[in-house]
């Protein structure tokens, strides 16, 4: 039975293996290197949280296709991210770019943090004032009263229990 499971588990785990395989000829290790960087870098558009080397959907060995053929017509990289980015937009880039639609991404981390310390800090300040000092000496009225209830406790008596 547990062979059985097992050869189960190990078929499942082989066509994942084996969804991805495609070889391309590069007339340079460079070329190969630039596509192997580009499909790291850009993100299939189908499969969002995957890049276009490990995706296995249609779309992806369409652009992987796309890649290899502008790599080999020598152009340049901005060439190539520029192409993607105009056909698909800021998302297909893994790091987006700077500019005023991806800002607040950017910013977003360093603001949030600012935000939490300054509330931290407003927090503490405020509790800080919330505090009575120790060395906060009693009325005479207020000790005469404090005697009173301290008295009325040792009796037995609760100033709020009523008969």
């Amino acid at each position: 039975m547990k062979a059985i499971i097992l050869s189960c588990v190990l078929m499942v785990l082989s066509l994942s293996a084996a969804a991805v395989i495609e070889t391309y000829q590069f007339d340079t290790p460079l070329q190969e290197k630039r596509y192997h960087a580009f499909t790291q870098e850009l993100r299939c558009p189908k499969c969002q949280n995957q890049n276009l080397s490990g995706s296995d959907s249609a779309i992806s060995v369409d652009l992987r296709r796309q890649i290899h053929r502008m790599i080999m017509d020598d152009k340049s990289d901005i060439e190539i991210t520029q192409y993607m980015v105009d056909r698909y937009g800021d998302f297909i880039l893994y790091r987006p770019r700077f500019s005023g639609q991806t800002a607040v991404l950017w910013f977003a981390p360093l603001g949030l943090l600012i935000l939490g310390c300054l509330v931290w800090w407003r927090m503490a300040s405020g509790r800080k004032r919330r505090q009575v000092p120790s060395d906060v000496s009693l009325s005479t009225v207020e000790q005469e009263r404090l005697q009173e209830l301290l008295s009325d406790d040792a009796d037995g008596k609760h100033s709020g229990d009523r008969p």
